[in-house]
């Protein structure tokens, strides 16, 4: 089983993300060796995780009044 994505990791510059390995950027286990994946919260901001096709259900935290993943922005209530 695929351990499960944090959203916002305290410290992402300190772990690679590439695979479930989530090694640290001194002990790469993958073999590639060149460089560290990045967190996509480093790439494309902190709420990087409510744009696009991830692949994973995400919930609001209690009390923000920020939507889902997986709510459409726009929407209309019927």
């Amino acid at each position: 089983m695929a351990k499960k994505f944090p959203l916002h990791p305290k410290h992402p510059e300190r772990i690679c993300w590439g695979c479930d390995k989530y090694c640290s950027t001194d002990a790469l286990m993958c073999g590639n060796g060149s460089s560290r994946t990045q967190h996509p919260a480093e790439l494309l901001g902190e709420d990087w995780y409510l744009h696009g096709d991830w692949g994973f259900d995400v919930e609001a935290p209690p009390g923000s009044d920020t939507p889902a993943a997986d709510d459409k922005a726009g929407d209309e209530p019927a």
